[in-house]
């Protein structure tokens, strides 16, 4: 792929920035967070807006705890995300394990395809390296959605990539199983699965965090036209800089369940994870703009 003088110039400053150590970058956050969120401000009333009302129960002092946790958590994660530029398979196999990652290699050695059904929770740009952790005979594509600025889009593709994985565009996405389907081959599709449809896109809708909102079908169509295994991941931040994922099976048969069933599974799987660490879920998105209360 040809790239650009200013992909290159983008480039060689992040990979320059990612050498820094990691004691030295959560230095770098922790001081940072204080004219993020006291200064910039940055996204604080969609923030409080969402904490708010996807936990009426919490009072004020809770909210705002959750609040800040959550800014610290998300200036560690855009440094640490950065760190994929250089960091090297065995090190990021340490910060970021899949601790039963037997269970998708047995499936995929019984040729069967996995998806993995995924949120923008803990450190999602670090589970990229899932392929580290596949039988090397095995495609591993992530499902993206392509940003604008082709400058940006292709650094981050590259980042993604060094990992051994493929980036997949979302609305390429049929294809790209088709392809494998029709030979043979078992895969191991990511997707991160939580985000809002367009509104004319809107097929159903979900209680989610106190709120009834529109979901993503394309996601359970592929698991259920292609007959592969949908899996949940569950992750949890064990410590700055460490993560760890679980999976669970969310249905061994999905083409039996009545249409949107497992949307509905595989957001309440979300919902229980977020509740147990409500700081490392994305909250600056404004999720919740097409829901119905």
């Amino acid at each position: 792929m040809q790239y650009s003088k200013k992909h290159y110039i983008i480039f060689f400053i992040i990979k320059v920035l990612s050498y820094i150590p990691f004691w030295a970058l959560y230095v770098i956050s922790d001081i940072m967070y204080y004219p993020l969120y006291y200064i910039i401000r940055y996204r604080r009333k969609i923030v409080r807006k969402n904490l708010t009302e996807s936990f009426p129960e919490k009072n004020l002092h809770e909210i705002i705890s959750i609040e800040k946790k959550f800014y610290h958590f998300f200036m560690d994660m855009v440094l640490e995300s950065g760190k994929l530029a250089t960091i090297s398979p065995d090190e990021i196999m340490k910060r970021m394990k899949f601790s039963n990652i037997k269970m998708t290699n047995d499936l995929l050695d019984h040729g069967k395809s996995v998806d993995y059904f995924m949120g923008h929770y803990c450190n999602w740009e670090w589970m990229t390296s899932i392929g580290l952790w596949i039988k090397d005979d095995v495609v591993c594509a992530q499902v993206y959605h392509k940003l604008i600025n082709p400058t940006f889009d292709g650094i981050i593709k590259q980042m993604r990539e060094r990992m051994g994985n493929i980036c997949v565009e979302m609305r390429e996405t049929a294809r790209f199983v088709a392809n494998m389907a029709s030979q043979n081959k078992p895969c191991m599709v990511a997707l991160i699965a939580d985000q809002s449809p367009k509104r004319r896109q809107i097929k159903h809708y979900v209680k989610f965090l106190n709120h009834t909102v529109p979901v993503l079908v394309g996601p359970e169509k592929i698991a259920k036209h292609f007959g592969h295994i949908p899996v949940f991941v569950n992750a949890r931040r064990v410590k700055r800089g460490y993560y760890e994922c679980v999976f669970t099976p969310l249905h061994d048969n999905p083409s039996s369940l009545p249409d949107y069933e497992l949307s509905d599974i595989y957001f309440k799987h979300l919902e229980d994870e977020i509740r147990r660490q409500p700081e490392c879920y994305l909250w600056t998105h404004n999720r919740f703009k097409y829901a119905e209360y």
